[in-house]
């Protein structure tokens, strides 16, 4: 898995690129990268289907805050990021949300 940041130096936007790895991804038939930047929308961010059988999508974010995310996998399996810039529990008190620092 991977997140890259590409930070635009005409906008306080940063270009966020999600990627779920091959081996993370490659039984679902469907990815979507959820978050507080979608209102946890579990269909605003489809994520593409790679080659390698991973997914990917880019999200232009606002700079200068933090974001918590997670990845649903098909209609009900959620994933963390391991390469997140940290992780926060859930209000529910089973699970963590991925967090991105911008």
């Amino acid at each position: 898995m991977g997140i890259r940041k590409q930070f635009l130096k005409t906008r306080p936007v940063c270009k966020v690129t999600f990627k779920i790895s091959g081996t993370m991804g490659d039984t679902a038939k469907s990815a979507h990268v959820v978050g507080e930047f979608n209102d946890w929308s579990l269909s605003a961010n489809p994520m593409k289907r790679m080659k390698n059988g991973g997914f990917s999508t880019t999200v232009d974010l606002e700079t200068g805050r933090s974001y918590q995310f997670r990845y649903l996998l098909g209609s009900s399996h959620w994933e963390n990021d391991p390469d997140a810039d940290g992780h926060l529990p859930t209000p529910y008190g089973d699970s963590q949300n991925s967090v991105i620092q911008l």
